[in-house]
């Protein structure tokens, strides 16, 4: 069972990422034009021509989505008001240390519609055994999460707004399996300053419900968090929460680092934290994602015929 899920979450990680890292990013389609076979001066007929290859690969991954957005991806935990794009597809890998375990997130995502976006995802990793001698293996799955969107932010109008609902049901083994079965909910609102999204500001306000031994459980949660732009595609990102909606019953922490965009489909951030209030005080991590994004399930606009 173990050898099995990390088998498919490393398919998926590996079969995305391989996609992507030859072409997710619009911004590497000079380099790439430079690579394709030469055509000879009398191509013939559309299906005799060797670009077609190049021409299918552009369409899945160098042009520009639809519906491009740029929506706060984790390790952080305070999310936006905006969602993926309509057709657009999703993959989101984070690792976290801490002092003692080490934490493997993968969540793919996809847009039905412009304004809703469906996630399923889960964890995997190892943690200190809890006789301290060893380590073993950890997993939790499914994370099932919904975002619908009320308002896109936009600069120089009034804030975004949007809410996300989702659960984490109790299955897998180690510490990483939830406790219980739970579900949570918070409501995101978000305001953009300058043309170029110089400034982003967003806040959620919400709650974790756990049921555990026959009890229900209620735990607020919020977080406030800003992104900063400052030279080209990196930005300067931080963040103050009380709860994480996938982790219930944290304390209040902090998280900074930065987030670089090499394009709307492309994207690495690395961050650090540490708690500094609760009943469970979170210990000192580092984090790292990527973000990719793909618009293969988009339908291609078909040539005009003169």
């Amino acid at each position: 069972m173990q050898q099995r899920f990390i088998s498919i979450l490393s398919w998926l990680l590996l079969s995305v990422c391989g996609n992507a890292a030859t072409g997710s990013a619009s911004v590497y389609t000079d380099s790439l034009v430079m690579l394709r076979p030469a055509q000879p001066e009398n191509t013939g007929s559309s299906a005799d021509s060797p670009d077609l290859p190049y021409q299918s690969f552009s369409r899945l991954w160098l042009q520009p989505a639809t519906a491009t957005a740029k929506p706060e991806v984790r390790p952080f935990i305070t999310d936006d008001s905006r969602v993926i794009g309509y057709r657009l597809a999703q993959l989101e890998a984070w690792a976290r240390v801490e002092k003692e375990n080490f934490q493997q997130w993968l969540i793919v995502a996809y847009g039905p519609t412009a304004k809703i976006e469906i996630s399923v995802g889960g964890v995997f990793g190892v943690e200190e055994h809890p006789d301290g001698d060893r380590r073993q293996f950890s997993y939790a799955l499914p994370l099932i999460q919904g975002k619908f969107l009320f308002r896109e932010y936009r600069p120089g109008e009034w804030p975004g707004i949007g809410m996300v609902v989702g659960t984490f049901l109790p299955n897998g083994i180690g510490s990483f399996r939830p406790s219980g079965y739970g579900s949570f909910g918070f409501l995101t609102i978000s305001q953009v300053f300058g043309q170029r999204e110089d400034l982003l500001l967003h806040g959620n306000m919400g709650a974790n419900y756990l049921y555990i031994d026959r009890s229900n459980n209620v735990v607020g949660t919020w977080g406030f968090g800003t992104q900063v732009r400052t030279l080209g595609g990196f930005h300067l990102v931080g963040e103050l929460f009380s709860g994480d909606p996938y982790v219930p019953g944290t304390g209040t922490a902090y998280q900074v680092g930065f987030r670089h965009f090499f394009s709307d489909l492309f994207q690495i951030d690395m961050t650090m934290g540490k708690g500094i209030g609760g009943q469970v005080i979170l210990p000192y991590w580092v984090s790292a994602g990527i973000r990719l994004v793909s618009t293969r399930f988009q339908r291609p606009s078909r040539p005009m015929r003169l």
